[in-house]
Order: C-alpha cells, then sequence, then structure tokens
C-alpha cells in the first residue's frame, strides 16, 4: 500500500492510457478514473475528502465559459455553408479560373481547401467534401493519381491550422492564453503552408507536366460568345482591387488613427494583411456590383462568376477575422457574426431550408455537447491528479530529459505526433496540455508559440501514412471499384490505398519542414503577435500627497 501511495500518479496516468486504448468513451473514462482514483486517494489518506467541494465550482466554471460559445457557432457557419454547396461552387468557379494553366486543378483545390477550412473548421468535413467534389473531376482529366489525392488530404487538413479554427479555440483555452492572439500567431504559419502547397504543385508542372495536365477547351464553360476565355477581364479586375487593397495595406495605420485608434499601438502585419485583403475583395465586388446594375458589360461572364461566387465566403471569411484583429469583437462574438452571415449566404442562394437548419443546428448541438462532457471528465480527472502532486510527477519526468528546452520540445512533439495517429485532436488537447502546463510554465515557454506548434503537429500526424485520421477520410468516399465516368464515358480505374498513402508522403515532408522551421525559429509566429511593451520601473513617476502631521483620519460616508 505504501508503494501504491508513493507511485499513484504514475499508476493514474497508466490506467487513463490503457482506457483510451481500449475504445472505452473518452469523457466517462477520464471522469471514471478522476473519481476511482480520487476515493482511493483519500482512502490512503493522501488528501481529505472535502477536497472534492471544489468540483461543482470547476464545472461550472467550464459550463460558464463565454469563449467556449465560439465552437458551435464557427461549426453552424461551416455547416451552413458547407451544406448549401457552397464547396462545390467554388470549386466549379475556381477550376475553371486556373483549368487553362497546367497543375491548375490542384491549385484550385488548394485555395478551396483552404476556404473550407477557414469555414467549417473540421477536417473530417473538409476531407470528405473535396473528396467527394474534386477527386472524380481531376481524375476525369488524367491527373497523376497519387498527386490528386495528397493535394486533397493535404488541404483537408488546412482545417487545423487555417483561423478560425476550432483546434486553435481548444489549445487557446486549455493554455490559459487569448484566442484573438492564438488566431494572429497562425495566421502567417498557416497561409505559409498553403503558399508551400501551392509552390510544389507549380515544381511539379515543371519536372512532371504530364502528371497535372489543363483543362481541355471543352471544359471551360464560360467563355464569351467570342469564344474568349474572359481571363483578360478578370486580371483587369484583380489588378483594380489588387491596388485598392494595397492602398489600404500600406496606409492602414493612417486610416486606423483617423478612426480613432490608438498611435501608441500601430497594427500589426496580420492586421494589415487582413485590412489589406478584404479591401481588395470589397471593391471587386463594388466594381462588379457598379457594372451589374449600370449594364456596362465590362467585365467577362469569367469575372461576374468569379465575383459573385468566390467573394462573398472570403469576405464574410475575413469580416469574422477582421474584427477579431481589430479588437472589435471577441471571438465568441465573431462566431455569432459568422454563423449568421452564413444563414443569410445560404437565404440569398435560395438555398436555406429547415431540414438544413435543423442538421446545422443538430450537428453543432452534438459537437457542443461532446466538447463539454470531455472538458467536464478532464477536469474530474486534472483535480485528482492535482491532488496526488501529478504536476511534481510530471515534472520531474521531463526534468531528466536532456537538451533542456530544446530537448523538451523535441520530445513533447514527438509524442503529441505519435499520438494523433491513435486518438482524436480533442483527447491529447484535454489531457495532455494541461498536465504539461506548469512545466512549461516553469521552462518559460512562450505558449503561443507552442499552441501553434501544436496544432501545425497535429495537422500532420493527420496526414501521415498509415495511421492519419485524413487518408481514412478519404477512403470512405474514393472510388473502390472501377466506374464509368458520366462526362467522358471512359473508364476510370478505382483508387487504392497505396495511392493514398503514396499522395500523402511529399506533404508530409513539406508540414514537417514548416513544424521544424517553427520550432527553431519562433519568430514565424511571433512576429503576429508583434512587441510586447514593457514597463520601465526606473523612470515611473509616482505622487503621494504629503498630510500634515496633525491632520486627523476622518471616516468619510
Amino acid at each position: 500500500m505504501s508503494w501504491i501511495a508513493a507511485n499513484l500518479a504514475p499508476i493514474m496516468f497508466g490506467s487513463i492510457l490503457l482506457f483510451l486504448l481500449t475504445g472505452f468513451p473518452v469523457a466517462f473514462a477520464l471522469a471514471s478514473v478522476g473519481i476511482v482514483f480520487g476515493w482511493v486517494a483519500i482512502e490512503l489518506g493522501l488528501i481529505p475528502a472535502v477536497f472534492f467541494n471544489a468540483m461543482p465550482m470547476r464545472i461550472f466554471g467550464i459550463m460558464s465559459n463565454d469563449v467556449l460559445l465560439a465552437i458551435p457557432f464557427f461549426t453552424f457557419m461551416g455547416l451552413i455553408l458547407e451544406r448549401s454547396r457552397m464547396a462545390e461552387d467554388l470549386l466549379e468557379t475556381i477550376g475553371q479560373v486556373f483549368g487553362p494553366l497546367r497543375g491548375g486543378l490542384a491549385i484550385a483545390v488548394v485555395f478551396v481547401g483552404t476556404l473550407l477550412a477557414a469555414t467549417t473548421g473540421v477536417v473530417a468535413a473538409s476531407v470528405i467534401a473535396m473528396g467527394l467534389i474534386s477527386l472524380p473531376i481531376m481524375l476525369r482529366y488524367g491527373y497523376n493519381r497519387p498527386l490528386t489525392t495528397g493535394v486533397i488530404t493535404a488541404s483537408g487538413t488546412l482545417a487545423q491550422i487555417v483561423p478560425p479554427s476550432i483546434v486553435l479555440i481548444i489549445i487557446a483555452d486549455q493554455l490559459g492564453q487569448s484566442v484573438g492572439q492564438m488566431y494572429r500567431a497562425a495566421f502567417i504559419p498557416a497561409f505559409t503552408l498553403v503558399g508551400l502547397y501551392v509552390l510544389l504543385v507549380v515544381v511539379i508542372t515543371i519536372v512532371r507536366p504530364k502528371w497535372v495536365p489543363a483543362l481541355p477547351p471543352e471544359a471551360l464553360i464560360y467563355n464569351e460568345s467570342n469564344g474568349n476565355t474572359g481571363h483578360k477581364s478578370l486580371g483587369v479586375l484583380a489588378v483594380l482591387s489588387g491596388l485598392v487593397g494595397y492602398m489600404v495595406f500600406a496606409n492602414w495605420g493612417v486610416i486606423k488613427l483617423w478612426l480613432g485608434g490608438d498611435p501608441m499601438f500601430p497594427p500589426l502585419l496580420d492586421e494589415r494583411i487582413v485590412i489589406g485583403i478584404m479591401g481588395a475583395i470589397g471593391s471587386a465586388w463594388l466594381f462588379a456590383v457598379i457594372d451589374r446594375m449600370l449594364r456596362l458589360n465590362l467585365f467577362s461572364k469569367l469575372a461576374r462568376q468569379v465575383t459573385f461566387v468566390l467573394i462573398p465566403p472570403l469576405m464574410l471569411i475575413f469580416l469574422v477575422l477582421g474584427t477579431i484583429f481589430l479588437g472589435m469583437a471577441t471571438p465568441t462574438e465573431a462566431g455569432a457574426f459568422g454563423a449568421l452571415g452564413a444563414v443569410i449566404m445560404a437565404w440569398g442562394r435560395g438555398r436555406l431550408t429547415l431540414p438544413l437548419m435543423r442538421q446545422g443546428l443538430d450537428s453543432s448541438a452534438r459537437l457542443s455537447i461532446f466538447v463539454m462532457f470531455i472538458l467536464i471528465g478532464s477536469t474530474i480527472f486534472g483535480l485528482t491528479f492535482q491532488a496526488i502532486d501529478g504536476p511534481i510527477w510530471v515534472k520531474s519526468l521531463f526534468a531528466m530529459l536532456p537538451g533542456g528546452e530544446l530537448g523538451f520540445m523535441l520530445f513533447v512533439n514527438t509524442m503529441i505526433f505519435i499520438l494523433g495517429f491513435f486518438i482524436d485532436f480533442f483527447e491529447i488537447a484535454f489531457i495532455l496540455l494541461p498536465l504539461l502546463l506548469p512545466v512549461l510554465i516553469k521552462m518559460d515557454v512562450n505558449l503561443i508559440w507552442f499552441g501553434v506548434m501544436v496544432a501545425l503537429n497535429m495537422q500532420t500526424s493527420f496526414l501521415t501514412p498509415p495511421f492519419g485520421f485524413a487518408l481514412f477520410y478519404l477512403r470512405s468516399v474514393a472510388p473502390k471499384a472501377d466506374y464509368i465516368d458520366r462526362v467522358t464515358k471512359r473508364r476510370i480505374a478505382k483508387i487504392t490505398t497505396a495511392d493514398i498513402y503514396r499522395g500523402a508522403v511529399i506533404f508530409v515532408i513539406l508540414q514537417v519542414i514548416l513544424v521544424l522551421a517553427v520550432l527553431f525559429n519562433p519568430g514565424i509566429v511571433l512576429k503576429g503577435l508583434g512587441q510586447e511593451k514593457e514597463l520601465d520601473l526606473e523612470n515611473v513617476e509616482m505622487y503621494v500627497p504629503e498630510i500634515e502631521e496633525d491632520e486627523e483620519w476622518k471616516p468619510v460616508f
């Protein structure tokens, strides 16, 4: 019994791992282990029974945490946009824009995957939607099969890191950090990763052009009556709106000051980028609306299609991010705004139906209840674990690692990467992050930087063969047998599991490179946060009024 009392913390930790490996529901596994080991600790005299009087207040604290309200709002926004066939419209439109170029469909998939990541925020929804919509089209026109599957799965996993991500909300909450700051920090790494995906496709068009054929002329559906594709007109619209966006980007500091901003806090880079993009897409919308209202016909069919299909979801996304980055709204308020905007967009397209609303509300409620129960279970587990000095055991465990902070970070990231093969992100966030938090604080690790690195790491493990969840999601919707294409009437071979695994490898390499870059160069993340002002204690002036010696203190009522 004395040995059990001395080693209760590692026994408790091993027990929860055993529960998770058996497939027992996570929320109930956490709660039951916490209650059972709490009872054992009380019986062994390690903690008093009154210690658990703190449990009701902790659970009430979870239920009253308004930051977590952002989860159902963003989930509802994504579900409404996805199930109102936004992904189909986006892929068709962006595919027509880049289709005449080699690799155009792959680039379109990356861009649409980024937009879905910023709206749905759920990897499963993004991968399945992209697999159902884009996979048949890319196979139809002869794209390399591993590259096709790799682009789809990699683009789908962007939901882990692209703001406004549900993953980043959970990480920020568990690490006790601001969700807005986490979004700011993730902005540059997320879009750096998108740029790497596009760069890879461009390189393949040069090295293996046969892998990424252009769309044939008969597949371009927005040609003008004279046979022009309309790309020149789209280019003119892009240049005009780009100039407006650049002017807003370059002069945002002056504009913000004119609007009443604080001159002591100049705009950060990510804030200027978001505002510049909003200026560009807003001006493009304005130009197209004026052209349509006045019937000037200055822009082609393709330009008008891009404007009225692509810009509304883009504007919604960047309005949500812009209100957060500018400090005009909390993530919860921005999520509510995004949910309302998604409903308005679906209604404007005539696709808002009662079954759609019911599905969106039902799925959002299910995910929220799922998160709430896991949080309650992890709180019960965490209370017992802290009471039996579990954090001290964890600190001593990591103190034995060689290499100091770097060795600790390499070990932790490797552990999270491996765990991501077997358990979902929520379990890792609610179990592992609270255990690591005391060690991170003791080592003075920047928690925002660590949180973004965890999100990137989890995204990598979601994509890595043979256990990556994204690979199984695509396998569930990829054709398992040969079929006849409905357009070309040709026989298309099935997608094998080996195709999916081979396609993921190159994208995993890109993501590992970015994770290592963030690990060894924190400035990639912290640059989005700007420089924090420090208080100059040497130059602080304090004024204390003098009091006459004969003056008496009198109470004032």
